[in-house]
């Protein structure tokens, strides 16, 4: 079921979607291709499809001109940060190469950021990885402090994990 959030500013209509929604599939595919190129692998992450279903979470995909350029999504965590429990997890973040470089990462993310405060959450939550300097620095851009190793990739010395206090 598809649920139009968001018109924004820059061309990107922000979207609730189903996490088996086509589309969805599509990018949660092609970063997971993007992963394997980076990392070797896939992410491993356990990830459920009800996670992302409201209240308990939902997921976006970011249409241009029609067009799926962009997903994000977050499910709850109660991972404690920024001296809270109500917090949810920043999950599956990605723009294709195409429509990269454009503000949709930060669209994207400031939304999650509103959904999640709506719903609730008083911080978010994240992994991302060192072979990602983009990701990071967007996160650290707006505002995300690093936080410890937490979640599946915890141990791993290529992890990083990122919070930031929302609503």
């Amino acid at each position: 079921m598809r649920t139009s959030d968001e018109r924004v500013p820059g061309g990107l209509e922000i979207v609730r979607v189903g996490y088996d929604d086509p589309d969805a599939a599509r990018l949660v595919e092609e970063v997971q291709e993007e992963y394997v190129r980076r990392y070797g692998g896939r992410d491993e992450s356990p990830v459920e499809p009800a996670e992302f279903r409201p209240p308990g979470g939902s997921f976006f995909v970011g249409y241009e001109d029609g067009v799926a350029v962009a997903t994000g999504a977050w499910r709850r965590s109660g991972v404690e940060a920024c001296g809270t429990r109500a917090t949810a997890e920043v999950k599956r973040m990605y723009v294709v190469p195409t429509a990269q470089r454009r503000g949709h990462a930060r669209r994207m993310l400031a939304h999650l950021e509103a959904s999640a405060a709506a719903h609730r959450s008083e911080a978010l939550v994240l992994e991302t990885g060192a072979l990602q300097p983009e990701a990071m620095a967007l996160y650290e851009s707006a505002g995300y402090a690093v936080i410890p190793g937490f979640g599946h990739y915890r141990d791993s010395p290529i992890n990083r994990c990122y919070a930031k206090r929302i609503g």
